[in-house]
């Protein structure tokens, strides 16, 4: 299988050729293997050298045979060392899969490598010290997000046709944006996250992965969603297979469109049109679309945020090894030193916090079906943009410095609504600009009836990376 015809199929595509006898499943490898090999050379996105031999995999799941990678955060798959992006961190190698490995593992997927993240996995660009820049398919001197970078990149690529990846303030959807991608968080609860937490960051952080296509966001989250075994908490059921919902028909929606950012934030120009030309669409296809957003008081954004990154600390601080703080950037070391001096009466006041959040958002989407905003309020920006290693941050300037970048899904992530952004603009100088619609808590099925319809309507296939192992 040549690389141009390979990276020409998403996730579904190539199960299908698996599965009529087209190709073999080792052929679909062996092509994936080339292509990682070529495309990390550009792009940067790998942890570690690729798995030989791949993953452990059933042989019988609905997306069997295709080619997968896992995200530098860990702990994620048996025996597979994560590093959260950090020289102070010699390689720490999980007893057990998570519960979402052992889900990917019987979806068939075959899981090649471990993706690059910014140290901390607490960025919204990926250029740790310990590996230095990812690079972005569609301008290499410009970053791929943070932090599922590596794995925005790959796919975006043409090296994989998906990835895991995970979201605690938009690192699912921000990759997505900056790559052309398809990405989605899904609700709280949707996935599981055990067996080693009971919640990922205080209930913020959510785990799926980036793709090409919504078709095979629809088939992965069908392969991996649902309760795990003693979950705390646990998203309202399917009404059916998420696959069926990307031909229904959505019905008439309320749709909401805002473009200004809840932390005041500017947000450039071309950016908020991609946005505002998703809405005029919307209303054309026949839906009742108005300009509003939820009443949100960003301190509380914030003082929520704080805690969650305290949480990212704490169990550094709690871990039988702590790492050496001399061998940390500098943002790291601030987060230990906050959450050593963190109290529980901080901590409560941030539950009080993101519980108002919840209830605005939760009471917006009594009146609204819909919430259309941007990704990122910038266009994908220049390496050394944002500086993790920046001595002079304070955690709360850190945390202004990336939501002046991205101030649009971190209130999702507090809220716990599905969100997904969309490769639905392009920039004068060709640069992907992604769109998020967030719907109520537990309508994936309504994203995904929307999103299919728009990616029909705005198609994105035939957009391709400047850098890409197609094109080769």
């Amino acid at each position: 299988m040549e690389l141009h015809e390979y990276a020409r199929y998403d996730a579904v595509g190539l199960r299908e050729l698996i599965a009529a006898g087209e190709v073999a499943a080792a052929e679909v490898e062996s092509a994936a293997r080339n292509a990682l090999a070529v495309a990390d050379t550009e792009v940067n996105g790998l942890a570690l050298p690729v798995f030989s031999p791949a993953l452990d995999h059933a042989e019988d799941g609905p997306l069997t045979g295709v080619p997968f990678l896992i995200k530098d955060h860990g702990p994620v798959a048996k025996g597979v060392p994560f590093f959260l992006g950090s020289r102070s961190l010699p390689g720490i190698v999980p007893e057990h899969d998570s519960d979402l490995m052992a889900r990917f593992r019987a979806a068939g997927l075959v899981t090649l490598g471990l993706t690059t993240v910014p140290e901390m996995a607490i960025n919204f660009s990926t250029e740790s010290v310990k590996h230095g820049p990812t690079r972005n398919p569609w301008d290499p001197e410009r970053g791929v997000g943070g932090s599922s970078g590596g794995a925005a990149a790959l796919v975006a690529a043409g090296a994989v046709p998906v990835a895991h990846g995970s979201d605690g303030a938009g690192s699912l959807r921000i990759p997505a944006s900056c790559c052309g991608l398809v990405g989605l968080k899904p609700s709280r609860g949707r996935v599981p996250c055990g067996p080693d937490q009971g919640e990922l960051m205080l209930g913020m952080a959510y785990e799926f992965a980036l793709t090409r296509t919504v078709r095979d966001t629809a088939h992965l989250l069908d392969a991996v969603q649902g309760p795990g075994v003693g979950d705390k908490y646990t998203a309202p059921p399917p009404h059916g297979k998420y696959a069926d919902e990307l031909g229904a028909d959505p019905g008439l929606l309320r749709v909401a469109v805002t473009t200004e950012a809840w932390s005041g934030a500017a947000v450039d120009g071309e950016v908020a049109a991609a946005a505002v030309e998703v809405g005029r669409l919307l209303e054309e296809m026949g839906h009742a679309v108005a300009g509003a957003s939820p009443v949100l008081d960003w301190d509380d954004v914030m003082r929520t945020t704080v805690a969650e990154s305290v949480a990212i600390g704490s169990l550094l601080l709690l871990a039988p090894r702590r790492p050496d703080p001399a061998a940390m950037e500098a943002v790291s070391r601030r987060l230990l030193q906050v959450a050593g001096d963190y109290s529980a009466l901080d901590m409560m006041a941030a539950f009080g916090a993101q519980n108002r959040v919840t209830r605005s958002v939760g009471a917006f989407f009594t009146e609204y079906d819909l919430l259309v905003t941007p990704v990122l309020g910038r266009l994908p920006a220049p390496h050394g943009t944002l500086r993790y290693d920046d001595p002079g941050h304070t955690l709360t300037s850190w945390l202004k410095s990336l939501f002046d970048y991205g101030p649009f899904t971190m209130v999702f992530n507090i809220s716990g609504q599905p969100a997904v952004s969309l490769p639905l603009g392009t920039s004068e100088g060709g640069l992907p600009i992604g769109v998020q619609l967030v719907a109520g808590y537990g309508r994936e099925d309504l994203l995904l009836r929307v999103a299919a319809r728009l990616e029909q309507a705005m198609p994105w296939k035939d957009r391709i990376p400047r850098f890409s192992v197609g094109r080769r």
